[in-house]
């Protein structure tokens, strides 16, 4: 007996252990302040979608359907096996599980989820697209992604009756093909047209770029089972609400709000301010260190298709955010904060899906690295394990159906 004695004091200190493993109990309310904040996360506080006055088909019923079935059509791809929905797949919430994007090639980036996008002044991770309509055109000519060509997508317009038909329901009548020279190389094809037959062309683009855009628009997220406990803190202030989230979940809100200072960035209804920050993650495997929206904000203010471009729908007084947006030297390396909707059914993560599940993404906040180009505005959280944990079981309460009627999320039925 006596010789077990020396085993008392690391057993209590076992126990001390484990003890700090388990977080304190919940309070039976949530502070003023803390219940504001909760508030502000629900879908019920979000507004209505922002009208984009660059885009007058935006919300077209007309435009969206034309824009569903430019979506899911592999045809728009020069080897007729690429669509949008190849990356922006519907099963993964408008994702496509893979680190960097597949199309023809690989590519650079990691593709985000268009779930809520269309609430964002800028697209893609660096901003170098102001508008969704002008982001749905790159892909098309991306030689890595659809690798396809203006005067060929035209032809598909032309050609295929049924295109025919909503392009003229929604835009009028299409270029008169037999008047442009669509003979020979690239080159030859460019010398043999005048401008206003380019012009021409570039509008039908710029068409099709802003159906896609009303199609996109649809896809909204749907109520989570944290949105309904978020209404209920709101009615009471309780933590409790139904059970309708477990004791860590709600610790791993109270986390989120508080000690992990997720809110900072990722806030609103959409978990997103759509701002840019540079938090410190690797380059992507193979490339150099992305200067992000320092190099994204130069490239859309060059974009002939931008909010003040020639085929913008908007006047000069509607492009406040590409006028006079940011572009100092604190942009270095920074990315646009990603939506935490639905955020269980698309990972990797980051902007080149460097880090592949949830518990690695707290462990990277957690710890804070040092940045490979200039700052990392992210501090270390010394969140203990079962912080980190509850914080990741609250992350999955955000996950839920998107609100859009089913018809959206499928592809056409192209044999009719």
């Amino acid at each position: 007996m006596k010789r077990a004695l020396w085993l008392l004091p690391l057993l209590a200190l076992a126990a001390g252990v484990a003890w700090q493993q388990v977080s304190a109990p919940l309070p039976e309310y949530w502070s003023d302040s803390e219940v504001a904040l909760i508030g502000s996360l629900s879908l019920t506080a979000l507004p209505p979608l922002p009208a984009d006055p660059s885009n007058a088909v935006a919300d077209s019923e007309e435009a969206a359907r034309l824009g569903r079935w430019l979506y899911f059509d592999p045809r728009l791809s020069a080897n007729g096996r690429v669509a949008c929905a190849s990356c922006h797949q519907p099963a993964l919430a408008f994702t496509d599980g893979l680190a960097l994007a597949v199309g023809i090639d690989v590519g650079t980036r990691h593709t985000p989820s268009l779930i809520g996008l269309s609430y964002s002044p800028w697209y893609y991770w660096d901003g170098r697209k102001d508008s969704q309509w002008a982001q749905a055109l790159a892909p098309l000519e991306a030689p890595i992604e659809h690798g396809s060509d203006r005067l060929s997508l035209l032809r598909l317009l032309v050609d295929d009756s049924h295109y025919s038909r909503l392009y003229r329901a929604t835009f009028g009548d299409l270029p008169p093909l037999a008047d442009i020279a669509s003979e020979g190389t690239a080159a030859v094809r460019e010398r043999g047209r005048t401008a206003a037959q380019q012009h021409q062309i570039d509008a039908a683009f710029a068409n099709m770029g802003k159906a896609l855009a009303a199609y996109q628009r649809k896809l909204q997220p749907g109520r989570s089972r944290f949105d309904d406990y978020a209404d209920g803190v709101a009615r009471d202030g309780r933590t409790g609400q139904g059970e309708l989230l477990s004791s860590d979940e709600i610790a791993g809100l109270g986390l989120f709000i508080g000690k992990a200072q997720c809110i900072n960035c990722h806030n609103g209804p959409l978990f997103t301010n759509f701002d840019f920050h540079n938090t410190g993650v690797l380059a992507v495997s193979g490339q150099l260190p992305a200067i992000g929206r320092y190099d994204g904000i130069r490239l859309a203010r060059e974009d002939p298709f931008n909010c003040l471009g020639p085929f913008s729908d908007a006047r000069e007084s509607d492009c406040v955010e590409l006028r006079f947006a940011r572009d100092d030297n604190q942009l270095v390396g920074a990315h646009k904060t990603p939506t935490l909707r639905n955020i269980t059914e698309t990972a990797p993560y980051m902007h080149g899906g460097q880090i592949a599940t949830l518990t690695e993404v707290v462990r990277h906040y957690n710890e804070a690295p040092v940045s490979m180009l200039s700052h990392n505005e992210a501090k270390p959280l010394n969140l203990r394990p079962v912080e980190r944990r509850q914080l990741e079981a609250f992350l999955a309460t955000l996950s839920a159906p998107l609100a859009a009627e089913s018809e959206w999320l499928e592809a056409p039925n192209y044999a009719e």
